[in-house]
């Protein structure tokens, strides 16, 4: 897997499969190639880079010379209404001798793009498809989540991203999967430093209020407690395992979520080592979990704002007025939460909830003829292997009539 900074580039634009900005600025700075002052072997070998560069750039070159093929299917449209009425021989009739409706000679039919099809046979990939079908937001993380098991084709799970699909096959990606391709990522906006600083100073303020046994000057008559069994502080510090996975499904911020996340990983590592675990152990333990949690209590109720107090904007509105506004945010907050149940607010989720789209999908949110999508249950079915018609290619490229042509060219000479 190459890094991004190598596989975005901004002097050296190349067009890829995925929804970012970067394809975006390379996408508005597109332009038809350039044939002045290069020979026709630079022409070739630029549209092949192009091309290849967003046309299966996750496949070996080799690999996709096997898949080339010099016949590239086309499709001519047919008025069904003239043929119920003629049977072709009138299209013979007075060829060369002014026979011709003067409105065909003016409007001649468009041209076929068949140049644009060259990279049809990728199309029917596993991994493609998917990304066509708005179920990932680049090819490389659809074939992620057919090697993770995630894909099935006609009901049978399918860990291959280039299996070629037939007319007919249905394939579905798991739901939860989709939402976080498509959706809009969590923001994490936190210093490695600043950090492990308030994890050093957390640890330490914990350890000032952990209780230190002192020896008591006069020995009192204390009554008989029996110490707890190993098993019992394994159990206590299971429970508070849970209290912390509580917290940290709860919407708070990421530099308390480090903080829950570092103080589980020692909980764990204590639960680990329960057989020689002592009391004191897990009475620190507790301590710990109390001072952070007092922590985020109280960053918490300082951050919430005070209802009751009028803010500048409300202070010269009538209580009457106030009273009023307040029901109505009341109002739509509910309406919002209660909108639709799957959209709500969970903190568990990888993704932003409530669940909206992933920055710059509009402008590749587009599903070719091909594929029937359904987006309810995430399932999409291949109709048809993409054709060519007069004036269309069903293969969606972002790239010139003339790029094509020369990419088709560079491969049909080294077949």
């Amino acid at each position: 897997m190459r890094k991004k900074p190598r596989f975005h580039s901004l002097k050296k634009l190349k067009v890829r499969q995925d929804w970012s900005r970067w394809t975006l600025y390379s996408l508005a700075h597109q332009r038809p190639p350039n044939v002045t002052g290069r020979t026709y072997f630079q022409q070739k070998w630029t549209a092949k880079s192009n091309t290849r560069a967003y046309h299966g750039e996750q496949i070996r070159e080799k690999k996709w010379k096997r898949l080339f093929s010099r016949n590239l299917p086309a499709v001519v449209p047919m008025d069904f209404n003239y043929l119920a009425h003629h049977d072709g021989s009138e299209q013979a009739a007075g060829r060369g001798a002014g026979a011709d409706s003067a409105e065909k000679l003016n409007r001649p039919p468009p041209m076929t793009p068949y140049m644009q099809m060259t990279y049809y046979p990728i199309e029917r990939r596993l991994d493609t498809a998917i990304f066509r079908s708005l179920f990932a937001s680049s090819v490389r993380q659809a074939r992620q989540f057919c090697v993770h098991g995630l894909v099935k084709v006609n009901g049978k799970k399918m860990p291959y991203p280039g299996y070629m699909l037939n007319p007919g096959d249905m394939f579905q990606v798991e739901p939860s999967s989709v939402m976080f391709a498509t959706g809009a990522p969590k923001k994490r906006t936190s210093t490695a430093r600043k950090v492990a600083k308030e994890k050093a100073a957390a640890r330490a303020e914990a350890r000032e209020k952990a209780p230190q046994p002192s020896a008591p000057s006069q020995p009192e008559p204390v009554p008989t407690r029996e110490e707890p069994t190993p098993a019992e502080l394994k159990k206590h510090m299971q429970d508070l395992m849970e209290d912390v996975e509580n917290v940290l499904n709860e919407d708070v911020g990421a530099k308390d979520k480090q903080k829950f996340r570092a103080f589980r990983q020692t909980v764990k590592k204590a639960v680990s080592l329960w057989k020689t675990a002592s009391p004191e152990t897990v009475s620190t333990l507790d301590a710990q979990f109390e001072f952070l949690k007092d922590a985020l209590d109280k960053k918490q109720a300082a951050a919430e704002p005070s209802r009751n107090e009028p803010t500048e904007s409300t202070a010269l509105m009538s209580p009457e007025d106030q009273q009023k506004l307040r029901q109505a945010f009341d109002k739509l907050k509910l309406e919002t939460e209660h909108t639709s149940a799957w959209n709500k607010k969970d903190a568990s989720a990888p993704y932003a909830t409530p669940w909206r789209p992933r920055d710059y999908m509009s402008a590749f949110a587009f599903i070719p003829r091909y594929l029937e999508v359904n987006q309810s249950i995430c399932a999409a079915v291949y109709l048809r292997h993409p054709v060519a018609r007069p004036g269309l290619a069903e293969v969606p490229t972002p790239f010139h009539l003339e790029t094509g042509q020369l990419a088709f060219n560079w491969y049909l000479r080294r077949r």
